[in-house]
C-alpha cells in the first residue's frame, strides 16, 4: 500500500502528514484526529488499514507541538487554544486539496476538535466519527470523579496526596495513574503503535499539560471549561458516535452529542475502554468502513 509523507506549512511552522493511500481515488479520504491534545498519531495507525479495506486516503497527521510536528515548548496557556487546532485542520484540508470532500474521524480530544469543525457545517464534509470523546469537560470530570472513587483506597490516596502537593511526576502517581488507564483507557497490553505515542508524549507533554493536566482525570488545563453541547444542532453530517463498555468517555459524557446531533447512531463496544480500535479492531473497523461508505456521494440539495 502507497503510503506519502509531508509537511503543511502553517503559520511558519510544519504539520507532519502520513497519506496511507492514493487521494485520486474517486472516494473521498478519511482524515483522523488524534487525541490528547498532544498525543501523537501512532496510536490511531490501525485505520490505515482502511486505505486497502476501502479503496480510499487514509490521512493522519501530528498536531502543532507534538510528534513529527513543529514543538514549540516555550508557548504559554494563551498560545494552546482551541482554535488554533480548528484553523490548523483548516489549513491541512486545503493543503492537501480535499476542502471539497472528505470524511473525519476524531478519537478522545480529536473527536472534539472535529465537533468544532463540524458546527460551522464545512461544504466538503461527507460524514463525522467522533469516538470516545465528552460533549463537555465538566461532564468528563464528573464522571472521571466517579470512576476514581471505585479505585483502591490506597490508589485514590496516593492520586489525591501528589495532586494536592503538585507533585504528579513522582512515579508513584504514575503508577497510580495506570491503574486507571488499564480500567479505562486501554484494557489490553499496549500495542506497539499505542506505546509510541506515550513515549513522544512524554517527550514533549507542553500541550498534554497547558491544554489538559498531568492525567487523564486530573483535568486543570485550558480546556477544563470547554463544551460543545449548546451548538450541537448545528452539526449536519451524518454523525457516528464510538465508545467502549468500559471507557473513560462514559455514556454520561456522550450522551449529549446522540441527544444534540440530528443524524446520528451510537454504537458501544462491550470489551473496550478508550481504544476501541486497538481493544476490538476488527469490529470498530469494520463498524467505520460501512458508516463512511454510506456517504462517499454529496448529500441531495434540498428541494
Amino acid at each position: 500500500m502507497l503510503i506519502t509523507e509531508g509537511e503543511a506549512d502553517f503559520r511558519g511552522w510544519k504539520t507532519w502528514y502520513r497519506i496511507t493511500g492514493a487521494l485520486d481515488s474517486d472516494k473521498p479520504p478519511l482524515v483522523c484526529l488524534h487525541g490528547g491534545p498532544g498525543v501523537p498519531h501512532n496510536y490511531l495507525l490501525r485505520y490505515a488499514d482502511l486505505a486497502e479495506r476501502t479503496g480510499r486516503a487514509v490521512i493522519h497527521y501530528d498536531q502543532l507541538g507534538c510528534g513529527r510536528s513543529t514543538h514549540l515548548p516555550d508557548r504559554g496557556a494563551d498560545f494552546w487554544q482551541v482554535p488554533l487546532f480548528v484553523e490548523e485542520l483548516d489549513n491541512l484540508l486545503r493543503h492537501l486539496g480535499i476542502a471539497g470532500a472528505y470524511h473525519l474521524l476524531g478519537q478522545s480530544w480529536g473527536g472534539m476538535l472535529a465537533a468544532e469543525h463540524a458546527v460551522r457545517r464545512p461544504a466538503g464534509l461527507r460524514s463525522l466519527v467522533i469516538s470516545n470523546s465528552p460533549a463537555s469537560m465538566a461532564l468528563w470530570l464528573q464522571e472521571a470523579g466517579r470512576l476514581r472513587e471505585a479505585l483502591p483506597p490506597e490508589v485514590q490516596a496516593t492520586l489525591l496526596l501528589h495532586e494536592a502537593a503538585g507533585t504528579t511526576a513522582d512515579p508513584a502517581y504514575e503508577a497510580a495513574m495506570m491503574v486507571f488507564y488499564e480500567r479505562h483507557v486501554c484494557r489490553i497490553p499496549f500495542p506497539p503503535e499505542v506505546a509510541a505515542s506515550f513515549a513522544l508524549l512524554a517527550e514533549d507533554p507542553t500541550v498534554y499539560h497547558t491544554m489538559n493536566g498531568p492525567s487523564e482525570f486530573h483535568c486543570i488545563g485550558t480546556i477544563k471549561t470547554w463544551s460543545i453541547i449548546d451548538r450541537l444542532g448545528a452539526i449536519a453530517a451524518p454523525t457516528l458516535l464510538i465508545s467502549g463498555r468500559h471507557d473513560e468517555a462514559t455514556p454520561a459524557v456522550v450522551q449529549p452529542y446522540q441527544d444534540g446531533i440530528a443524524d446520528v447512531r451510537w454504537l458501544i463496544f462491550e470489551e473496550s475502554s478508550h481504544l476501541p480500535h486497538v481493544e476490538e479492531p476488527e469490529q470498530c473497523l469494520a463498524a467505520v468502513a460501512d458508516f463512511i461508505a454510506a456517504y462517499d456521494a454529496p448529500a441531495a440539495s434540498p428541494g
